[in-house]
């Protein structure tokens, strides 16, 4: 007699019982017991690792194919959900730096998009691809195409392409040949002009290469010394660093400074800084200079209001003159002693008022 032990339809394992000893059976039947666990625990590995293709469900036959086309689905799911219109969902690098049509920005070499990847036609037997992309600046729609016929990228629409020039000289590399140059190549006595030329450029910058190779060598010749050196290089910068970090942090400064030179020493003697404190400390004193004792007793009888405005507008006509005076080379004790007659009669004539009274 069999038992089979099902899990979700599938078969695990098949039990044959028969009648016997009843140890043995006991001992069997653990030993299946323990199959069903071990076969447990694979099932939770896999769906821990999220491997679902592993699972054949039990109406599945191989006449079907593939669990894809079973469960009529693509492998690539999402990217080829317009597959039908001939369209593939591709990971695009921009191949150079373009500038975008929207709100133009640059978009630099190297940034990738999500591309809607189809054929738009054919060079002889080389398909001419075409990638419709979204810059994620703007949302601008931007059309790339590839030309076969001159092997690079054209755009279409939706940007422009970053002019970047440079000189071969400069940049000392090689140039490449143009397409003319190129079929003119096939003539033989052409090559032979050309191949000239070629040994031509070679004699004159061979001397060049010569000194440059002999360079090389002699910085490479000593690997101990040359990386002793630079490790003693590299030692002395991190202590003038830390030097740096440690002054700018006794300041109370937050960024590094770098060292002081002469120019920014004999900088810094002709500035001249002007105090805030001073300057109301002398306003302040010129005002008490220029002020009037009698304040109180010749304004008492004017209302708050009046009283107020007429001592601001006495008080700054009094200081300009007050530090005119100050700044004219008076000393304040003999104009003190100028002002005290005045003062002393004004006394005078107020004690007569005071005993009319």
């Amino acid at each position: 007699m069999a038992i089979d032990l099902l899990l979700h339809g599938t078969v695990l394992v098949r039990i044959e019982m028969g009648i016997g000893c009843p140890k043995k059976e006991a001992e069997k039947s653990r030993d299946d017991a323990m199959d069903i666990g071990t076969c447990n625990n694979v099932r939770s590995s896999l769906a821990a690792a999220r491997a679902d293709n592993f699972y054949y469900p039990p109406e599945w036959t191989p006449k079907q194919g593939s669990l894809n086309k079973f469960h009529g689905q693509h492998a690539l799911r999402e990217r080829a959900r317009k597959l039908d219109q001939g369209i593939l969902i591709i990971r695009f690098e921009m191949p150079y730096n373009i500038w975008c049509g929207g709100c133009n920005s640059m978009i630099a070499k190297g940034v990738r998009f999500n591309a809607e990847k189809k054929q738009v036609g054919n060079y002889y037997s080389t398909k001419i691809w075409s990638f419709t992309m979204k810059a994620a600046c703007c949302r601008q729609e931007i059309v790339i195409q590839t030309d076969p016929k001159n092997c690079e990228y054209v755009i279409i629409s939706g940007a422009q392409r970053k002019t970047e020039e440079y000189d071969i000289e400069d940049a000392e590399t090689l140039e490449l040949p143009a397409d003319e140059e190129r079929g003119k190549l096939a003539d033989p006595f052409y090559r032979l002009e050309h191949q000239e030329k070629d040994m031509q450029k070679k004699k004159e910058a061979e001397p060049v290469l010569v000194r440059l190779q002999r360079l090389s060598d002699s910085r490479h010749a000593d690997d101990y010394t040359r990386n002793r050196t630079l490790r003693a290089q590299l030692r002395g910068q991190k202590k003038r660093v830390a030097e740096e970090e440690n002054a700018s942090r006794k300041m109370g400064l937050g960024i590094r400074l770098l060292p002081a030179t002469e120019e920014d020493s004999s900088t810094a003697a002709r500035m001249k800084f002007s105090s805030k404190f001073e300057k109301n400390r002398r306003n302040k004193r010129a005002l008490i200079h220029a002020s009037s004792i009698f304040n109180g007793s010749s304004s008492s009888s004017m209302p708050d209001k009046k009283r107020l405005d007429l001592e601001s507008k006495r008080r700054k006509i009094c200081a300009s003159a007050a530090s005119n005076i100050l700044t004219g080379g008076f000393k304040p004790s003999s104009w003190s002693r100028s002002a005290a007659p005045a003062n002393s009669s004004r006394r005078e004539g107020t004690s007569v008022t005071a005993r009319r009274l």
